[in-house]
């Protein structure tokens, strides 16, 4: 057994700060507050999960240093493994595709990181797309001494997010009423509900998707624009029957709250944000006054350049 931490790692990841919205939300709604999480080392809560997946993997010696490992990947995953990678000293390998922004691909190989380009059609993000991709991971991992990381299957990946939830409850000063984000795997969704529950916070739950890939609403996945949810699948960490209600928003509703994060809130992150706090803001206008709806923010808007 290979016991890995890294204290510069243990330090920098997470304890970010819960902060409530005011510029954006109406006088007549109820309180919204955003997990911020684009202070973590590449910029996103992807952080949490590469550094626990990781640490873990080389617990049960599952990869060795000077090993190699691979993934299926938007981009800030991708990120985030390739940092640990380059920390640990193992090769990482990339799978995306065109469809991601420019700025996530060049990222992972800043790290040091192979990628590995799957062509999309006219940009658009799609199932057939997704799965194309996850193929082309499956055929790498089989090489010797290659690990796939497995972020849509590895338990470890839902507990890396379970530290977030109790994040929130420890800064929070109120009851929560309602939890809410997007999901692509769902683990940052379904690890945040267990840390609040562990907390003794029960949220109603409610998971989020584009509207252009309302997959979960209607059986049916389709292309978009917002990376990192939405994959034409059913996500899975995801427990439905856990859930108040899955809603769907609009990808140029998430593009606009983008903007007024940035221009009112000075807030800049992704659209994946854009459409947490969109439905945040909805759920807190339907709630009333005195409710309080948390969701999450996801990554730094820089990550989207192309």
């Amino acid at each position: 057994m290979e016991f890995f931490t890294d204290s510069y790692l243990e330090q920098a990841i997470g304890g970010t700060p819960l902060i409530q919205l005011q510029n954006i939300v109406p006088s007549s709604s109820g309180k919204v507050w955003m997990k911020l999480e684009s202070g973590n080392p590449t910029g996103s809560y992807k952080d949490r999960m590469a550094y626990a997946v990781v640490k873990n993997a080389l617990a049960r010696g599952d990869i060795k240093s000077g090993g190699c490992m691979v993934e299926y990947t938007g981009g800030s995953t991708g990120t985030a493994l390739a940092h640990v990678a380059a920390r640990i000293g193992i090769k990482f390998i990339a799978v995306s595709s065109d469809a991601f922004a420019q700025s996530k691909l060049d990222a992972i190989r800043a790290y040091g990181a192979e990628v590995i380009l799957i062509p999309s059609e006219e940009g658009k993000i799609t199932p057939e797309l997704i799965t194309t991709m996850r193929d082309k991971a499956y055929e790498i991992a089989e090489e010797p001494d290659t690990h796939y990381v497995d972020q849509f299957g590895s338990p470890d990946v839902v507990e890396a997010y379970v530290p977030m939830g109790k994040e929130i409850a420890d800064q929070i000063d109120t009851h929560v009423d309602v939890f809410c984000a997007g999901v692509g795997t769902s683990a940052a969704f379904t690890g945040t509900a267990k840390g609040l529950k562990q907390a003794e916070h029960q949220p109603d739950l409610v998971a989020l998707e584009p509207l252009q890939s309302p997959f979960l609403t209607t059986g049916e996945g389709g292309p978009h624009r917002i990376e990192g949810i939405g994959l034409g699948f059913r996500p899975p960490f995801l427990n439905k029957d856990a859930c108040s209600e899955i809603r769907t928003v609009d990808e140029s509703e998430a593009f606009h709250i983008c903007q007024r994060l940035a221009t009112e809130e000075g807030i800049f992150c992704g659209p994946s944000t854009g459409l947490n706090v969109s439905a945040a803001l909805a759920i807190a206008s339907e709630r009333g006054p005195d409710s309080t709806v948390v969701t999450l923010g996801c990554d730094h808007g820089s990550k989207y350049t192309h």
